[in-house]
C-alpha cells in the first residue's frame, strides 16, 4: 500500500465517508476550500491506479468505490509513523502529546481505563 499524498487524502476522506458514487458527489463531500473538479478527478484517477479505489462504468460516468477501507489505511501508516517518528515506541508518542499540553492528566486515566479495559476482556 502505496502512501498517499495530502491531496489524496483529502479526496480518500471524501470518498469513505460517501461509499460509491462519482467525482461529483465526492466533491460535494469535501471540506472547504474545495478542489477544481478536474484536479478531484485526476486524483480519482491516481487513486484508482493506486489500487484504492474501483470503478464501474455506467452509462457513460464511472462510479468509484473504495477498496481500501479508512481503518486498513490508518492502521498501515500510523504504525509507519510511529516506528519513524517516535523510535517505534507508542510510550513516546503519548509523551510528545503529555509534553506538547496536547493531553491531559483526565485524557491520559481516559486512556488507561481503555487499557485496562481490554486487558480484562482478555482474561474472560
Amino acid at each position: 500500500m502505496e502512501k498517499l499524498t495530502h491531496q489524496e487524502e483529502e479526496a480518500m476522506l471524501a470518498i469513505w465517508k460517501t461509499g460509491e458514487g462519482h467525482v461529483k458527489v465526492f466533491l460535494e463531500n469535501m471540506e472547504e476550500p474545495r478542489p477544481p473538479y478536474t484536479t478531484l478527478a485526476s486524483t480519482i484517477k491516481n487513486l484508482e491506479k493506486k489500487g484504492y479505489l474501483g470503478s464501474r462504468l455506467i452509462g457513460n460516468a464511472y462510479l468509484y468505490r473504495p477498496i481500501v477501507t479508512e481503518e486498513e489505511y490508518k492502521k498501515k501508516f500510523m504504525s509507519g509513523f510511529v516506528k519513524d517518528y517516535f523510535d517505534n515506541s507508542y510510550k513516546e508518542l503519548v509523551n510528545f502529546f503529555v509534553d506538547q499540553q496536547k493531553l491531559s492528566a483526565g485524557e491520559l486515566k481516559e486512556i488507561l481505563s481503555l487499557i485496562e479495559g481490554k486487558d480484562g476482556r482478555r482474561e474472560k
